[in-house]
Formats: C-alpha cells, sequence, structure tokens
C-alpha cells in the first residue's frame, strides 16, 4: 500500500508540473438557465444565434422556427424548408439562407418579414451552411454529393460547385478570403481560396476522427476542430495545419467560440459542453464540462451577451427489428426546446 500511495504521489506531482492548466484552469461559472419549449414536431440540427437582432434560428423538421433571444417567445416560422439543418445569415442584404437536406435547396428568405425570397437549387442533401462576409457568398456543404455549393449573396445566383473529396460538415471563414471546412469520412481539414473557389489544402486530423463541429478565432488564426467520433477537440493552426493540440470532450455535433472570452464550447450528445480556454494563440487548456441534457449535440453562441443555446429533445428507445438491429430513439412528441447556458 506504501508503494501504491508513493507512486500515486509521484504521478500526480508530474501531472501538476506537466499541466497545472488541468488541476487549477478557472470555471466558467456556466450553468443551464432556463428553457424554451417549442412544441411542434420534427428532428433538428443547427442552431443560429443573431444577437444584434436579438433572433433565435432553430432548424426543426420541415420549418424554421423563429425565437426571441430573451424570452423565447415565437417571432415567426420559416416554412416548407424540408429536411432543413442549417441557417445563414446575411444581415448587409437583410437575408437569410437554409440549407433543405432533403429539398436539396436552399430556401432565401428576408430577415425583417421572414418572407421566402427564393429557392436555390443545391448540391445532393445540404448539410451546414454559412455566409462569409469577406467574400459576400454563402457556402453550402451537401453531403452526399460530397461538395459545396457557392451562391452569390447578392444575386442569389449559384457561381460556383466546388468537389470536396469527402462528406463535409461544418465550414468557418478566417474572414481574409479562406474558407475551412471539416471533412467527416477522410479525417481531413480542407481550406478554399473565397476568390477562385479552389481547394488550396486537405489537412489530415492526426488524432481527430469523424470532425464535425468548427469555430475559428478569426484573430489568432486557429481552428477549434469538434471530432465526435473520437470525442477529441483538435486545435488547428488555420495557416499551415499545424495542430496545438487536442483535448478530451464527448460525442461533439457542434463548437461555438467566444472571441472576447476567449472560449471554445463544444457541444456532446452525452448531456455537456467541454470547455476549451485560448490561453494566447500557442497555448490552451480544458476548462470543465457543464452538464446540459442528453440530445444537446449542436450549439450556437450569442456573443453579444455571451449565452449559449442548445436544442434538445426527449426520446424514448425503440425496438430492434430484423431489418434494423440498432434503430434510433424515437422522439417523443411535446418535448422538443432550447437549453439557454450561461451566467
Amino acid at each position: 500500500m506504501k508503494l501504491l500511495l508513493k507512486a500515486f504521489g509521484i504521478a500526480l506531482t508530474g501531472l501538476a508540473l506537466a499541466a497545472p492548466s488541468l488541476l487549477f484552469a478557472q470555471k466558467t461559472g456556466f450553468k443551464v438557465l432556463t428553457t424554451f419549449p417549442i412544441k411542434s414536431s420534427g428532428g433538428w440540427d443547427y442552431i443560429t444565434v443573431d444577437g444584434a437582432s436579438k433572433r433565435i434560428y432553430v432548424s426543426h423538421g420541415m420549418q424554421v422556427n423563429i425565437l426571441d433571444v430573451a424570452t423565447g417567445d415565437s417571432v415567426g416560422v420559416i416554412p416548407d424548408t424540408k429536411g432543413v439543418h442549417g441557417i445563414a445569415l446575411a444581415p448587409e442584404f437583410n437575408k437569410g439562407y437554409t440549407s433543405n437536406g432533403r429539398a436539396n435547396s436552399i430556401t432565401v428568405f428576408n430577415l425583417k418579414t421572414n418572407e421566402v425570397l427564393k429557392q436555390v437549387a443545391a448540391g445532393t442533401n445540404p448539410d451546414a451552411i454559412f455566409y462569409d462576409e469577406f467574400s459576400k457568398k454563402v457556402y453550402a456543404f451537401n453531403g452526399r454529393s460530397k461538395d459545396a455549393t457557392v451562391v452569390d449573396a447578392a444575386t442569389d445566383m449559384v457561381v460556383a460547385t466546388i468537389p470536396l473529396g469527402g462528406k463535409p460538415e461544418t465550414g468557418v471563414s478566417d474572414g481574409k478570403g479562406k474558407v475551412f471546412v471539416n471533412i467527416e469520412d477522410t479525417n481531413e481539414e480542407v481550406e478554399i481560396d473565397a476568390k477562385t473557389n479552389q481547394v488550396l489544402n486537405r489537412w489530415k486530423l492526426d488524432g481527430g476522427e469523424e470532425p464535425s463541429g468548427l469555430a475559428i478565432d478569426t484573430k489568432t488564426n486557429r481552428l477549434f476542430i469538434g471530432c465526435g467520433g473520437n470525442k477529441t477537440m483538435v486545435v488547428m493552426d488555420a495557416g499551415n495545419g499545424h495542430i496545438f493540440g487536442k483535448y478530451p470532450i464527448g460525442g461533439c455535433d457542434g463548437v461555438a467560440f467566444d472571441p472576447t472570452l476567449k472560449l471554445a464550447y463544444a457541444s456532446n450528445g452525452e448531456g455537456t459542453i467541454s470547455v476549451i480556454r485560448e490561453l494566447s494563440a500557442d497555448k490552451f487548456e480544458f476548462v470543465e464540462n457543464i452538464i446540459t441534457e442528453p440530445s444537446a449535440r449542436t450549439i450556437g453562441i450569442d456573443v453579444l451577451t455571451h449565452k449559449l443555446y442548445l436544442p434538445a429533445g426527449k426520446s424514448k428507445p425503440v425496438a430492434p427489428t430484423a431489418d434494423n438491429a440498432h434503430p434510433r430513439p424515437q422522439q417523443i412528441p411535446g418535448t422538443f426546446h432550447v437549453i439557454v447556458v450561461g451566467k
């Protein structure tokens, strides 16, 4: 027993010397503050928060629910977005865009009135979508056709289709002409030139499997890549693909970054948010796991109030059959809601 205790003491001393931040990292003080119920039925994926307009856009089945960011009250619906995955906002054009996975289309809508303006053809099963302020383009990443549909936000015309060589997930921009996207089935980060619509680099995520969630610190040019396959966040230099560190998270599907607090958040389906702090451009630390709810796997952030928003719902198990040995759980009607996390 004395030998074991001695060895344990040496191990603790070594851990403290090698990584004191793991033991003494300052916690966020974040917790679940409230929930916003949404009674309509349907599955969900991404959530987009616009703190400036005080609106939350929630993908939900065949529509997008729009909520007041402070009260959770419904302020509108974007209808007929079949199998919607994500919502991109282009405030300078007063337009929003949804990626409709089942319709292979992008819905364009007016941000002030919520009126649908146009339907744009995309690739097969558009999933993640975002607006790049630098190029004034909308990027929809198509899961089955393994490419990106690029739309000019001024005209809402498709200006390019970019082959990606794998199944894309979340994309982000550095604000200076480069776009980055996770490739889930090849475990890569792909860099795109926003001016030429050409792939510039493919960086292997050594130690990261099935990347999904992605966020960027545009000041330090650091990518925070949530890899749900092996429950790891990879921190990468967006300039050259150098990996600075790998940190334990959960079964992540979404990542958000707070540029003021310098915190990266990975939303995990197990019911936690894993928090990584950026101490400097080259140094990072794991902070904590914030308790949320099982199924809360995607995340949106209000960078003005620093609050986090996560869609979730209750589910029940489904009995296996001869054709489906591992069926997905069935959502319990009336349980869908948005979790609000903050101080």
